[in-house]
């Protein structure tokens, strides 16, 4: 299976569409959404072409391609205009060998871990930050921000394939962290 991940779009029809794009060019099964949908948030400037109807627009016909966890901007009224479940905590995938468990980062992350068995990957987005870390006791992934990155990242997501993860920028150039 072929993973495409990406977060925090925080309503932003420019960088939604460019997701889009890179999700049908990188012909992956599933597009898993680790939350911060359709609202920008209180200390985030508004992202470029921010228009949270249109993103809806533009995600609703990949409904059964979609796979999402609810970010710390997304509210039940997400959920009322969005046509597939946000408002997960989490979710757990086991994909080619790999135990995923997948969040916004608010709630779970290093400094407030699931319970993980070695060997799992916890997978967030929420800080905008790229990052690949490895210890004895934990994988910690997270794609950065499509929309609003920090700390100098690209505009990126990353693809989950055989059980290996690539970092790459919206125009589909893979980097390393």
């Amino acid at each position: 299976m072929k993973l495409f991940v990406a977060s925090d779009i925080h309503g932003s029809l420019y960088y939604a569409k460019a997701t889009v794009e890179a999700f049908y060019r990188e012909k992956a099964d599933k597009l898993l959404l680790l939350g911060d949908i359709l609202y920008h948030g209180p200390r985030n400037d508004l992202p470029r072409d921010y228009a949270p109807k249109e993103v809806i627009a533009l995600l609703s016909p990949l409904k059964d391609k979609i796979l999402c966890v609810r970010g710390n901007c997304d509210t039940e009224v997400d959920q009322m205009v969005l046509p597939f479940p946000i408002l997960a905590d989490y979710c757990l995938l086991y994909i080619d060998g790999l135990s995923l468990f997948a969040t916004h980062g608010h709630r779970y992350n290093k400094d407030a871990l699931p319970p993980l068995a070695k060997g799992d990957v916890l997978l967030h987005g929420h800080t905008h930050i790229p990052a690949c870390e490895e210890t004895e006791a934990l994988r910690y992934w997270n794609p950065g921000s499509v929309s609003i990155p920090k700390e100098g990242s690209p505009h990126s997501y990353m693809i989950i394939e055989n059980g290996r993860p690539t970092w790459k920028t919206l125009s589909g150039e893979a980097y390393t962290i």
